[in-house]
């Protein structure tokens, strides 16, 4: 691609001073500019709208194939959001493995599990979770008072030190895809390498569901007790965002591979967990690879995750093999280039980084060309690297040597 800058110096008055050409040149040198950059703004400045009707119903059980069945018995799935998901059997499949690990087998005692989930429910505006994840905490040791106030946030009286900065970390990571240095050095006084990637992974994970749940319209189950709090105020107060790291807060293994493998390679139990969602998204699902590596660039754009990024104009996802500009995903949907489908894919990815939830505009877009499977797949693909996007920025994991960086804007 051209640089823009001497497209400038062409187009300059031959009387232009040296000084002025040579300025211009630099520009190219540096790196690619771009002129304009369109962004969404930060997750947590309003809440996220609630749906009252489920967009993909819930699959009824006289509908149910052997096969689904079957997944029902594996997983004890029997609830809305399960039944959702079920209308793709093998999202199911990719989902629930993390989903279990984190709710019942990671290293977090029970309270401290359910303190993350709900304060990302409530985060995410996330109605059927919240009441499945109430009910659990409640079994955790959670009074109906501090279950208010997971609602309340982090800063309300009466939360333990290392409680306290659970909630920040849940909020950091929702609003500003990252950790600061000393949430992370709090955690880390008390937690060891596992436990701190199972409360990242906690938070990110049930981000990702929430962002599918809203999206999907899943609603919360019949005769569930327990509501999201309605006359507690949305607020969202995190410090500002503070430089990428320089250096791995997790150090990957020894040995060949990318560094995110090396990383999670730390810890095979949560690592082996964690594959099914990323084996259907990069293998299993409908989408091309297209409109695959588009919802995945955008959001690591959104979240500036520089790493997944890399990872995916280069060796990942080879963009540029799919006819994909990295250029034109980082300055976003209204790049005129983009053909009305194709933009809706990225502003659809841009609502779920910012409102949690596909517009219903940007839906019915996708619908009306998409099928079911691959309506849920689009979704799922992009909150899944929503999710991604939070762990490379919070466990701090390097770029590859020579992989290609964020592209410059104008105004940066």
């Amino acid at each position: 691609m051209a640089c823009l800058a001497r497209l400038a110096l062409k187009r300059t008055d031959m009387r232009v001073s040296m000084a002025s050409r040579l300025a211009i040149i630099a520009l190219c040198v540096a790196g690619p500019v771009l002129l304009t950059a369109q962004a969404p703004s930060r997750p947590g400045d309003r809440p996220p709208a609630r749906l009252r009707q489920p967009r993909i119903p819930p699959l009824p059980e006289a509908q149910w194939t052997d096969a689904q069945r079957n997944l029902a018995q594996k997983y004890s799935g029997s609830d809305n959001a399960f039944r959702t998901l079920l209308n793709v059997p093998q999202i199911v499949d990719s989902v629930m493995p993390l989903a279990i690990y984190l709710s019942e087998e990671s290293t977090l005692t029970p309270r401290h599990r359910e303190l993350l989930i709900l304060r990302t429910a409530w985060l995410c505006g996330n109605e059927s979770l919240w009441p499945v994840h109430a009910a659990r905490a409640r079994t955790a040791g959670l009074t109906t008072r501090e279950i208010r106030r997971v609602a309340e946030g982090p800063d309300a009286a009466g939360w333990a030190s290392f409680e306290r900065t659970l909630l920040q970390l849940a909020d950091q990571l929702y609003r500003n895809s990252a950790v600061t240095d000393r949430t992370w050095r709090e955690l880390a006084s008390s937690y060891d390498v596992y436990h701190l990637m199972d409360a990242v992974e906690t938070v990110n994970h049930f981000t990702f569901l929430s962002l599918m749940y809203n999206s999907f319209g899943v609603q919360p189950d019949a005769g569930a007790a327990d509501r999201l709090p309605a006359d507690i105020p949305y607020r969202v107060v995190v410090p500002e965002r503070e430089p990428p790291l320089t250096a791995a807060r997790i150090s990957p293994v020894e040995g060949t591979g990318i560094a995110v493998s090396r990383t999670f390679a730390r810890y095979p139990k949560l690592n082996a967990a964690r594959a099914p969602r990323a084996g259907f998204v990069n293998r299993l699902s409908p989408l091309s690879p297209r409109h695959r590596e588009m919802l995945i660039l955008r959001m690591g754009w959104d979240c500036q995750s520089e790493y997944e990024w890399a990872q995916h104009v280069g060796r990942v996802g080879r963009a540029r093999e799919h006819g994909l500009d990295p250029l034109r995903i980082a300055q976003g949907p209204e790049r005129a280039e983009w053909d009305p489908f194709e933009a809706t894919l990225l502003r659809a990815a841009d609502e779920l980084y910012r409102d949690a939830a596909v517009s219903d505009t940007s839906w019915k877009a996708l619908a009306a060309r998409f099928d079911t499977a691959s309506l849920m797949s689009a979704v799922l693909t992009a909150s899944s690297y929503r999710a991604t996007s939070m762990a490379l920025n919070a466990l701090g994991v390097q770029l590859e040597p020579g992989d290609e960086r964020f592209p410059r804007l104008a105004s940066q």
